[in-house]
This record gives C-alpha cells, sequence and structure tokens, in this order.
C-alpha cells in the first residue's frame, strides 16, 4: 500500500505585517506555501522536471553506490560509469512490493525509460563502449560535481563528516586498502609512501555512498509526485512542497553508511551501527552545498581571489543552483548543463509542448529547462526550510504570539539569504522568467 504524505494548508499566522525586504514571500510561507508562486503553470513546471530528473537520478544513485562499493580504489577506473546488471536490478528501499517504505507505486528496479535510454541513446542501439565515447549516455559527471561539492563543503552539520577524520574510520579505511591491494604490491607500497592521499580517496568515497543513498530516496519521490500530478491528485504547489516535507520526516532516519565488497567479503567502513541518519548527514549538507554554495564554474567567474572575486570564506560561496545565471551555466561542460541534457532525453509531452510554445527553437530548449529546473529547487528548498521550521519550531499554526514571531524570525533569517543580487528568488516570482 502506497503511504500517503499530503496536509493541509495552514491558514495565514495572526502577526503584523513583516518588514522584511521578501515580506510578501514569508507571509506566504507561513500561510503553509512554499517560495515559489502557487499558480498551475508553475505546478506543472515542477511537476514535469521532477520527472525528467528522476530518470537519470534512478542511474546516478546506482552508479555511486557502485562506484563507492567496487570501483573503490581502482587506479584506471576507465569503467566506473559502464553499470552492471546487478546494480541496474538493484531494489530501490522505497518502490516495489518489498520496500522497505513503499513511496513510488512503481517496480524496484532501474526505471524503464532509463533501461531503454542505456540501450539505444539518442543514437541508436551499440555497444556500450561506442556510446561513451560518442558520449551518448547519461552524464554521471553531473552525479560526480555534487559529491564533490559535499566533500569540499565539509563540516555541514551531522556527524558523518566528524567521523570521517576519527581513529576508528581511518582504521576501517586502511583494512579495507589493504584488502583491495593484497595483489597487488605496486598500490599497496605506494600506500606506504602515501597513507593520507590514499584515505583522503576513501573519504571521498564514502560521500560516493552518502550521495548515491541520498539520491535513492529522491528518485521514488519524484516519480510518485509525478504519478499523483498525471492522476490529477496532486493540483497545487502547496500540496507539492507538503508531499516533500512529508516525505522528509518519514525517511529522516535511513541509515546512511559506506559499506566495501571486495572478492565477495563487506567491509564496513561506515557502519550502519554509527547510526548516521538521512536527514542529517545527506540531505541537510547536499542542498547547503548544492543549491546555495558550490564553486564558480570554470570559464564563467574569476578566479581572481586577490582581486576579492571570490569570496574569502567557503560560507560565503553563493554558486548552486538557487543563484545559478542560467545563460552561462547553459555552456557545454558545465555540470548543470550536463544535467539539463540529460533530463532533455525524459521530459513528460506536456512539458516539451510547453518550451515548444515559449522557447526560440530546440537549441533554446536546454536554457528553458535550466530555468524550470532552477524553479523547482525552489520549491524544493521550501520544503526543507519548512520542515527545518516543523523540526526546531512551532506549527504554523500555534495560537501562542511569541512562538509564530519566533517562526517569523527563523523565516526572515531563512530569506535573507536571497538578498544578494545573484539570487533568482526575485526572478521565479513571475511567469516571465524564461
Amino acid at each position: 500500500m502506497t503511504t500517503s504524505f499530503m496536509q493541509s494548508e495552514k491558514t495565514p499566522t495572526k502577526l503584523p505585517p513583516s518588514q522584511h525586504e521578501f515580506a510578501e514571500i514569508i507571509h506566504r510561507l507561513e500561510a503553509g506555501g512554499a517560495m515559489l508562486p502557487d499558480t498551475p503553470e508553475n505546478l506543472m513546471q515542477i511537476i514535469g522536471i521532477y520527472k525528467a530528473y528522476a530518470v537519470p537520478m534512478d542511474f546516478y544513485w546506482r552508479d555511486l553506490l557502485y562506484i563507492a562499493e567496487r570501483v573503490f580504489l581502482n587506479p584506471l577506473p576507465f569503467f566506473k560509469y559502464f553499470l552492471p546488471q546487478e546494480y541496474l536490478d538493484l531494489h530501490n528501499h522505497y518502490a516495489g512490493d518489498d520496500a522497505d517504505l513503499r513511496i513510488w507505486r512503481g517496480e524496484a528496479i532501474a526505471h524503464p525509460e532509463l533501461l531503454a535510454f542505456i540501450q539505444k541513446g539518442e543514437t541508436r542501439k551499440m555497444p556500450k563502449l561506442l556510446h561513451h565515447l560518442w558520449h551518448d549516455r547519461v552524464n554521471m559527471e553531473f552525479a560526480e560535481a555534487c559529491m564533490q561539492a559535499m566533500f569540499w563543503h565539509r563540516e555541514m552539520g551531522g556527524r558523518f563528516d566528524s567521523y570521517l577524520d576519527t581513529d576508528e574510520y581511518k582504521a576501517n579505511a586502511d583494512r579495507a586498502i589493504r584488502a583491495y591491494f593484497r595483489k597487488n604490491p605496486v598500490m599497496l607500497g605506494l600506500y606506504q609512501l602515501f597513507p593520507d592521499m590514499f584515505l583522503e580517496q576513501v573519504r571521498q568515497l564514502s560521500y560516493y555512498s552518502n550521495l548515491g543513498l541520498f539520491w535513492e530516496v529522491m528518485a521514488p519521490v519524484f516519480f510518485e509526485m509525478s504519478d499523483r500530478y498525471d492522476e490529477g491528485t496532486m493540483t497545487t504547489v502547496p500540496e507539492a512542497m507538503n508531499f516533500l516535507v512529508n516525505g522528509i520526516f518519514a525517511i529522516a532516519g535511513r541509515p546512511i553508511y559506506h559499506h566495501v565488497y571486495i572478492d565477495g567479503e563487506c567491509y564496513e567502513i561506515v557502519p550502519k551501527s554509527k547510526g548516521f541518519m538521512w536527514l542529517y548527514e545527506a540531505a541537510l549538507p547536499y542542498v547547503e552545498a548544492v543549491f546555495y554554495r558550490t564553486a564558480p564554474f570554470r570559464g564563467t567567474k574569476s578566479y581572481n581571489a586577490q582581486a576579492q572575486q571570490v569570496p574569502d570564506d567557503q560560507k560565503d560561496f553563493h554558486y548552486g543552483i538557487l543563484y545559478a545565471d542560467i545563460f552561462p551555466v547553459g555552456t557545454a561542460g558545465i555540470p548543470p548543463t550536463l544535467l539539463m541534457q540529460d533530463m532533455y532525453h525524459f521530459l513528460p509531452p506536456y512539458l516539451v509542448d510547453y518550451y515548444q510554445k515559449y522557447c526560440r527553437g530546440e537549441d533554446d530548449m536546454l536554457i528553458q529547462l535550466a530555468n524550470t529546473f532552477q524553479r523547482s529547487m525552489y520549491c524544493v528548498t521550501s520544503a526543507v526550510i519548512q520542515a527545518l521550521r516543523t523540526a526546531l519550531l512551532y506549527p504554523l499554526d500555534d495560537p501562542n504570539p511569541r512562538h509564530l514571531e519566533a517562526n517569523r524570525a527563523f523565516f526572515e533569517a531563512q530569506m535573507d539569504r536571497f538578498k544578494r543580487p545573484e539570487a533568482r528568488l526575485r526572478n521565479i516570482q513571475t511567469p516571465n522568467y524564461r
């Protein structure tokens, strides 16, 4: 039986009007809404893009786990994007009849649209190697860029990241490294000479696993949202946001771990027994590192730190999708453009029709996709903000004025992050942002 996540929209709060620059948006959040206005066009865009995102994401999470668990420290990982059948058949824990918690009513194995694309791509059916060399494939480079952002912006809360610096983690990694290279004396010798270099690679692989386990949840969430929209049972932006909020809480305790399989034996580098949880160790660090921070994309921003063209502190980085200038992002080789290319293959027909109406031609579609994706991530960020408010503060309809004032202060602090001129919060308030 499919779990229901719906909740009703709250009534507006009984406080004097906010004096914040984004007062209208704050009032909308206080009424149970999202940063994205509730219009049929916005709902159609975000649900359509969630569906288009979920299909390549179904590959991303599987390949991230494959790299973390099987490829591991292969010094020449040329075939790391060649997902074996074992991982295409790997059951998602949140779909299928044997799910831990069934979010999506579909199958637990790889999505049929993904399997069809792997076979034919944009060209025709041919061996995997030819698809790879022709770059006619899912762009795993985007997934790795997200992982690298999380790995670089460390110490984002939770206990997962600090565990990677403990003696216990180092001992677990050491056992796995020695087992992996026990038949390779050259690599074992290099490990003896440069142990920290190998350890840092294992830390990065732990983030591969972290992100893979995060996206394993998000793919069926987005598939189910698309199905409900198609059925006519998801009809507003707040309903979409609340589905995400309730999904976050339903899955919050999902374990985050890193296991490596070497010659049939499992090595627990980050054991499940440590109790690291999906919400605090994966979801919140991902939103902070990828939605807000990331890093300047090569060729679009100056790296002249002496001219103060890059912030002094990592906490001031503002290059994520919530701030992205869509036109430079739509440049070949930039990670978000790789994602747009992946999503392009899986657009639902109603979104294709929408783009044909507003695009300047097919070449403009990736730019339009990026605009839609930006809107959709503001909806996801709204869900995260509402989830944090629920966990840390008070209900939206709390009768105590002091509690409502605390909620207001929280929302205003969150909106302060969008005062930067690069933020696109102002843009997404109008349908003309295309």
